[in-house]
This record gives C-alpha cells, structure tokens and sequence, in this order.
C-alpha cells in the first residue's frame, strides 16, 4: 500500500514539475521575440489552462498538506501582475460629455458570406443599429468591407448616416472583377486635420491587415487614433483535423503541422507589425489612442510590445475577464483600447450582443485637466 501511495506521489510530482515549468515558460512569452524561441508563443496562449492547472495543483497539494503548495504558490507568484493581464478589477465611470467616444469592432465584413443573404442583410443592419445607438466620436472598424456602386449590400452611405458626415479614412485590398474592398476604415464625427498608413513590410497576397490613423480635433484637444488589425492566422483555409485521419493517422498529423506552421508565422509576422506602429506611435505629436483586433492574447509579445507604455483601458476602467472573441476557438480577449497615459477613461464597455465573431469595445478618452 505504501509502495503504491508512493509511486503516485512520484507521478504527481513529476507532473507537478512539468507545469511549472510551462508556467515559467508563460511568463517569458511576452518578453522574448518569437523569433528567438518559436514554441514560447504557444506557452502565451495557453496561459487559462496552465494556470487552471497549477491552482488544481494547489488544491490538491493543500489539500495533502504537502510542502509542493508551497512550491506552486512560488510558482504562482512568479507571475507577479502579469496574472491580472487578464483580468480587472476596476469600475467605470460615466462617460465624460467633453472627450471623445471610441468604438472599436471587428465586423467580419458585415456577415457578407452568411448563406442565407437576407441574414447577412439582418445582420448588417443589426451592426449598424448597434453603432447608432452607441453613437461615437470615432469609429474604428477591421474586417471592413464596402462594394463599389451599384451595389445590392450597402455600407459606406450608411456610416456616413450615422455618423453625421463623410469625414472617413480606409486602407483596402481592391477586388477589380468584383468591385470589392476589403480591410479596415475610421469614420469621425470631428475634423481630421491629418492621416496616414503605417506599412507592414510582412502583407502577403491574401493579407488584408493593415493600420491607420488620423488625427482628430474635437474641443480644441488633439488625439491621434490608430486603428489596427495585426496578422490573422487564417486557420479557416485548414482541413477539419478531426476528419482528417487515415489508417497511420498521418492525415490528422499533416493538419496538426500545418496549424502549427501557421500559427507560428502569423506570431512573427505580428511581432514585426507591432514594432512597425510601435516606432510610428513613439513620433505621434497628440496624445494616442491604440484600437483594434491584435489577433493575441495578453500573454503574448505583441500585446507586451503597447503595454510597456500605453495603458490598457479595459484593465483601467473595466472588470472580469472581458473576453472579446467569440467565434470558434477560445481565444479570449484579443481585442484591445491602449491609451496615452495623459489621458483619463470613462465610460468603458464591451458588447454584450453577437452580431459578429468579435465584441465592440466602446471608451471616452480625455485630456487631464
């Protein structure tokens, strides 16, 4: 009996050490480039599970009154802050009348390719009376999609609607045989003075992300508002891995690798992306507003690259977990609001409705007094 108690306390153990050390690893994920070791994004993004299983371990541990709960609450607290990447614990205020209202969303082209055509027309009105009833300063959208006239699935005439007027940047991949854009736009209620594009030298053929921004009067106070849509993984274009076998089960490894090789680059190609607006960001003369689909967790390089310093309104002024992606793979909050750290937030919110596979975040942004 002794013996048997033993040989499973070993094996706990040594699965105990396997954790921590994956939790380790977790914890350098933000600060290490992905080029220099490949395997430490996947760490990142594991981080719900790990951490699930090192407070399982905990338990189990305390329970035993064993000396390894001491172990992994070191472990634990290796984490330090970074375990609150994920969560908040702060309240938002009402809005502030005098700053400028941000809305930030990923509207999957508006549920162009829905099979039912009348749905995607019902879903693209129900996106567009979700953002009137919002009624922002700006409006930052990824995913965008307009079609040139004549067109049967308008867009851009009703934004202008809503919006109040044509004030409108967009940066698009043109489609010239069907007369399609696809890509991301900022539409304003208030002057822009100036904008531009922030190149990403890693845009493949059939990339459509892109960052832009524009600089913004509203009050006699200046903001520059990027709008952003870092690297997708594009997992969509895979075969289903769970059909995918054969005799040897060397189909589904094939798709394994294949996931595994695009998951991969599209952490390198980010991390690129993000020094790119990082760098452009640091030049920014008006105090900056970073919105959009990031495409990562908080426990990623790409999001550590903004955080170092800008503030993350849903970290400020938010609570709970403030999961932004609801489509297929449980990835989280992936959708960020980073701010200049001159500037107050209130009236933080994200979307309670599906009307896409993202959440809108919505936040007033404004100057110190």
């Amino acid at each position: 009996m002794l013996q048997r108690l033993f040989r499973f306390s070993s094996i706990f153990k040594v699965a105990s050490l396997i954790s921590f050390g994956a939790m380790i690893l977790c914890y350098l994920a933000p600060f290490i480039h992905p080029k220099t070791l490949s395997v430490l994004p996947f760490f990142g993004l594991l981080y719900p599970v790990l951490l699930g299983i090192n407070l399982g371990w905990l338990l189990l541990w305390g329970l035993a009154r064993s000396k390894w709960a001491i172990y992994t609450l070191i472990v634990l607290g290796l984490g330090g802050k970074m375990h609150f990447r994920s969560l908040a614990f702060s309240n938002s205020s009402p809005a502030d009348p005098t700053g400028i209202k941000v809305l930030t969303y990923n509207v999957r082209l508006f549920d162009l390719f829905n099979p039912s055509f009348s749905k995607s027309i019902e879903n693209r009105n129900k996106i567009f009376a979700y953002i009137r009833r919002t009624d922002p300063d700006v409006l930052c959208l990824q995913e965008y999609y307009r079609q040139d006239k004549p067109t049967d699935f308008e867009v851009v005439d009703s934004l202008f609607s809503i919006m109040g007027n044509r004030n409108y940047h967009e940066r698009s991949a043109h489609r010239r045989s069907t007369r399609q854009n696809y890509g991301i736009a900022m539409f304003s209620k208030y002057p822009i003075i100036s904008k531009g594009d922030v190149m990403f030298e890693s845009q493949g053929s059939k990339d459509f992300n892109y960052c832009i921004y524009a600089d913004i009067i509203k009050n006699q106070d200046t903001f520059r508002v990027y709008n952003v849509h870092l690297q997708s993984i594009r997992l969509h274009t895979e075969p289903n891995i769970e059909a995918a076998t054969d005799e040897e089960g060397m189909a589904s490894e094939r798709a394994l690798r294949s996931v595994f090789s695009k998951l991969r680059l599209a952490y390198l190609k980010r991390a690129e992306q993000a020094r790119r607006v990082v760098e452009h960001i640091k030049t920014s003369p008006y105090p900056v507003i970073v919105c959009g689909d990031f495409n990562d967790t908080p426990m990623s390089y790409t999001y550590n690259q903004f955080n170092r310093f800008l503030k993350d309104a849903f970290r400020q002024t938010s609570n709970g977990i403030g999961s932004t992606y609801i489509g297929r793979l449980p990835a989280g909050r992936i959708d960020y609001l980073f701010y200049d750290p001159r500037l107050l937030t209130s009236g933080f919110r994200i979307q309670a409705e599906e009307l896409s596979d993202h959440r809108a975040l919505v936040c007033t942004f404004s100057r110190q007094k």
